[in-house]
């Protein structure tokens, strides 16, 4: 039987000012669930992060929640889901977390957020993975962030191609949309 096709989310532990964040998570925790696929995600039960936890877990999917001790009780680490795994440190945390995807999604989020995706794309440039970043951008929450990486390669500090290992898209359904495309064309990295 092959492996589950597995989505790791990346989003805030705040459900931030937008109910549109909130209902993106929720969307794309049903959307995961919907297709019969896998979240991968950091086991916090507050914010975006237990919205798109418990979306999913409602619809049926399996859930697979990675958590540092140190934050059990500030995230209220999840611990119902499919499989939670508790770490000793962030860095354990996320390549957990990575090493348990095909793909990478970035919702809405903060500084714990920018520092998984980037650490993400930093392994990309190294060659260590092939695996594709999708960048939700709720109502232009992360217009910001696409400006600066596009800066960042302007201005010489990264090549063109690190414009190519993130996909930009503007909504859940748009998302699901290019995920699907991805998995059909066998696009989609299974490392």
């Amino acid at each position: 039987m092959s492996r589950v096709f597995s989505v790791c989310v990346y989003c805030g532990s705040r459900n931030g000012e937008d109910p549109a964040y909130a209902a993106a998570a929720t969307a794309l925790g049903t959307a995961i669930a919907t297709h019969g696929w896998r979240l991968v995600y950091g086991a916090g039960d507050v914010g975006l992060m237990g919205r798109v936890a418990r979306a999913a877990q409602s619809g049926g999917a399996q859930t697979f929640g990675v958590i540092p001790e140190h934050l059990l009780d500030r995230e209220v680490g999840k611990s119902d889901l499919t499989s939670f795994v508790v770490t000793e440190t962030m860095h354990e945390r996320k390549k957990v977390m990575f090493m348990n995807a095909d793909v990478v999604v970035l919702l809405p989020g903060g500084a714990g957020s920018l520092d998984e995706v980037f650490e993400v794309l930093t392994w990309r440039q190294l060659g260590l993975h092939k695996k594709q970043v999708y960048i939700v951008n709720t109502n232009g929450y992360w217009s910001k962030l696409i400006d600066l990486m596009n800066h960042v390669v302007t201005e010489g500090f990264a090549a063109d191609s690190l414009l190519d290992y993130m996909t930009d898209v503007p909504d859940i359904d748009t998302l699901m949309r290019a995920l699907r495309a991805a998995r059909s064309s066998d696009s989609v990295c299974h490392e």
